[in-house]
């Protein structure tokens, strides 16, 4: 490819105005700099230069053509946009690059090794571009099989320049475009194998056909995707309450996140509970088109909600009124009875019943605490001063002490925290055997949104198997039977804050660190 018949180099053209299309002729003589600019960015990204200045995103070209005049141009007139790269062998196909430009005898050379470049990066676009002279006058027979555009030389730089950038423009829609379908795949996939069931409706007025469904919701419910096209009410059956089912729908007609624990029925008959999560999508007009359903059996955890619900209603109520009933015939025989060792046998019977209903009122106090779901800002420093009154109207002998910080009313909205201080308080004072028992609550601010509340005493101290239990959890041979303990851990971890315990023969501390609004 001669230089007569390559880039056009007539210095006349720097003068020119800009044609219609916007272009201008190539000119190697107006800009005497650029060549050896663009001559030193080729060079420099074959090399692998540390000093070049250009970012590792920026569009790569290969120039797959003879050294001379017309390579320098073409590398001159791209050097600008693209990091530009050298080569004349077949095997520079196997670089990086966004866009690869032949002259002829380039072509000649690596023509049946362009669809092996195409399928390796497939799906991805890459483009080639042949340049022909105008003196041959013809493309090669089978380059339109392998080639993007053909440009025929002389051309302009700006025609150059567009057409090239149209190409790798292609090349990075391309690109993003796989990226964005292999997101989508994961994301599929993710779905697909997720644990729980997924599923997709479309939104329309009087009901919600299914669109999509995962593999763990025809795991869960037996249905599949013969159900496409069905509203998932056909989950529900006689026995599923027409309150939930009217909480469902009243959420969906209002376009909002809605979570229900609902009785659903299998393909094959069998009732489950199902915690059901459903949240509108929206597209750009903000306007719902579909909305998505999570999920998940909860039959074992609604079975054993009823069964604590049972068992705390026995041992809340029937346990309690046996138990007044047993203290009731234990003061009826102790004023009949004249026998010492007999009176001390009924104060047995008397004392133990009063430790199963403290122990019956205390279950009731957790189970209080801790369904308790009100998050209402409460001022801990007034609540606070309110107890320390309180104790001292109880236990005129103690010494209740606070350190508060100062002018703050420290508002939290931890459900039960104030529950678990006054826990720890009261019984720091009510098993402390002293004739003066002393306790302290100190409150500080932690880091920022957190606040660390701290129970002193000088008590006889807690005993390790109570401690322990916290760490190991309770067994047959280690219990804890004093479940106040139990409380403050629980009230701080359902907070997710921290709860530690100190305690040797000088008294305990119980720690809680907890965030202001978990």
């Amino acid at each position: 490819m001669g230089s007569d018949s390559g880039v056009s180099t007539d210095p006349s053209d720097t003068a020119k105005e800009p044609e219609p299309d916007g272009s201008t002729d190539l000119d190697e003589s107006s800009e005497p700099d650029r060549t050896s600019r663009s001559r030193d960015t080729a060079f420099n990204a074959v090399t692998g230069d540390s000093n070049l200045s250009e970012p590792d995103d920026t569009p790569r070209v290969l120039l797959l053509m003879r050294p001379g005049r017309d390579r320098d141009l073409v590398a001159d007139a791209l050097g600008e946009r693209y990091r530009i790269d050298t080569a004349t062998e077949p095997a520079a196909l196997g670089r990086e690059f966004d866009c690869c430009v032949l002259d002829g005898a380039g072509f000649d050379r690596v023509g049946d090794a362009i669809a092996t470049r195409r399928s390796a990066v497939d799906p991805i676009f890459v483009p080639f571009v042949l340049l022909v002279s105008e003196r041959s006058g013809t493309v090669p027979t089978g380059a339109w099989d392998h080639v993007d555009d053909v440009i025929e030389l002389p051309v302009r730089r700006r025609a150059l320049v567009t057409r090239i950038g149209n190409l790798v423009q292609r090349r990075t829609t391309s690109r993003r475009l796989s990226e964005t379908v292999e997101t989508l795949h994961v994301k599929e996939r993710a779905m697909d194998e997720a644990p729980v069931g997924i599923t997709l409706t479309t939104a329309q007025p009087e009901s919600n056909p299914l669109v999509y469904c995962n593999d763990g919701f025809e795991k869960l419910t037996g249905y599949g995707p013969e159900m496409l096209g069905k509203d998932c009410r056909f989950l529900q059956g006689e026995d599923t309450a027409v309150e939930t089912q009217a909480t469902l729908r009243e959420a969906i007609d209002a376009e909002r996140p809605v979570a229900v624990d609902i009785l659903n029925y299998r393909a094959n008959g069998q009732k489950f509970w199902n915690r059901l999560s459903v949240a509108p999508i929206r597209d750009e007009s903000g306007s719902v088109t579909h909305y998505v359903g999570f999920q998940s059996d909860i039959t074992d955890r609604k079975i054993r909600e009823r069964r604590l619900e049972v068992m705390g209603r026995v041992l809340n109520h029937n346990l309690r009124n046996k138990m007044n009933l047993i203290e009731g015939y234990a003061d009826l025989l102790r004023t009949d009875i004249d026998d010492e060792s007999q009176r001390e046998s009924l104060d047995i019977i008397s004392e133990t019943s009063a430790d199963l209903m403290g122990i019956a009122r205390a279950v009731q106090k957790i189970d209080e605490t801790l369904a308790d779901t009100d998050k209402a800002p409460v001022d801990l420093r007034e609540r606070l001063i309110e107890l320390r009154n309180r104790i001292h109207s109880r236990y005129p002998d103690a010494s209740v002490e606070l350190s508060l910080p100062d002018d703050d009313p420290i508002t939290v909205t931890v459900v039960g925290l104030f529950t678990a201080i006054e826990e720890g308080a009261e019984n720091a004072v009510k098993h402390n055997d002293s004739s003066s028992p002393w306790v302290e609550v100190r409150v500080e601010r932690l880091r920022s949104g957190w606040i660390r509340v701290e129970i002193e005493d000088d008590g006889p101290g807690i005993p390790d198997h109570e401690t322990r239990v916290l760490e190991q959890g309770e067994t047959s041979l280690t219990h804890a039977d004093r479940l106040g303990i139990w409380l403050m851990y629980w009230v701080v971890n359902k907070a997710g804050g921290g709860f530690t315990v100190h305690t040797d023969e000088t008294g305990t501390l119980l720690r809680l660190d907890v965030p202001t609004r978990p």
